[in-house]
């Protein structure tokens, strides 16, 4: 499995979950079956208010699951109608929420869970 998740740093494993997926500086992309784990820059972090296209920003990567702080409702949607499912990020570093996604302890972010609005993270985030 695939997993993405938006940081600040690349200090892999170890990086910080940032608390929104389109803001993001970066991500880090870990296969749970080969352990590798790669880092990119999120070439799309500064779009304009509701026009985040996950399918840019995660730059053609196969993902099956986003852990995030938080995003936006179109964002989910349009990553679920790729088959990618989204959870909601503990604050913590890459591997803890890995860990806590494998423990099932993550809830999944869904269209009625989501960020309102860019900015303004009231229940969205850590």
């Amino acid at each position: 499995m695939i997993v993405c998740i938006p940081t600040q740093e690349n200090r892999g494993l170890e990086s910080g979950a940032y608390p929104h997926f389109g803001s993001a500086p970066a991500f880090i992309f870990h296969d749970t079956e080969t352990g590798e784990t790669r880092f990119r820059e999120n070439n799309n972090q500064h779009h304009a208010h509701g026009s985040c296209n996950p399918g840019r920003t995660l730059m053609g990567e196969a993902v099956d699951v986003v852990i995030t702080g938080g995003m936006g409702a179109r964002a989910v949607e349009m990553l679920n109608a790729q088959g990618i499912a989204v959870y909601m990020a503990k604050a913590g570093t890459v591997q803890s929420n890995i860990e806590a996604l494998k423990n099932q302890e993550l809830m999944e972010l869904t269209i009625l869970n989501a960020c309102g609005q860019h900015g303004m993270h009231g229940g969205c985030g850590h």
